[in-house]
């Protein structure tokens, strides 16, 4: 696996979609989903890639995972399912590091202990737990903040 970043562009937006589509379905199933497949889809084409720091990974040229920082946020970060358990998400996450060297944090979701035992086992420290009312899908939540 010989994996590269760099930042999305309009061109990657549909694929950076699909991703983020199946990663979130296959991830969250129990989420409500918040808007059709075409909302998200326009949603990433026409603000989250061309508004936001949108990086993606490549593996032999296709886009295995993506992610989104705003300041120290890391506010999306997806794994296409197929690459999932393969060590994508440890380099995708290692970049964002390298990106925000003075910290991270990021919010998850409460019932998705998957991805909450990846950021614990990688320094990420709950914060603050709430009931998930300030969020789309009013799911409870957690904040993590990863310091180095």
């Amino acid at each position: 696996m010989a994996i590269s970043f760099r930042r999305a562009n309009g061109a990657d937006a549909a694929e950076v979609a699909t991703v983020y589509i199946a990663s979130r379905r296959g991830a969250a199933a129990y989420l409500p989903t918040v808007g059709t497949d075409a909302e998200i889809r326009a949603f990433v084409i026409h603000q989250m890639v061309p508004e936001r720091e949108t990086w993606v990974a490549e593996d032999a040229g296709r886009i295995v995972a993506v992610l989104t920082l705003h300041d120290n946020d890391l506010d999306q970060f997806y794994v296409a399912p197929a690459e999932q358990r393969r060590g994508v998400g440890d380099v995708m996450l290692a970049h964002a590091k390298r990106l925000r060297p003075a910290g991270l944090q990021l919010w998850a979701f409460q019932r998705n202990a998957p991805a909450r035992r990846f950021y614990e086992t990688r320094g990420f420290v709950a914060k603050k737990f709430t009931d998930g009312a300030t969020n789309m899908e009013r799911e409870a939540d957690v904040l993590y903040e990863w310091k180095p």
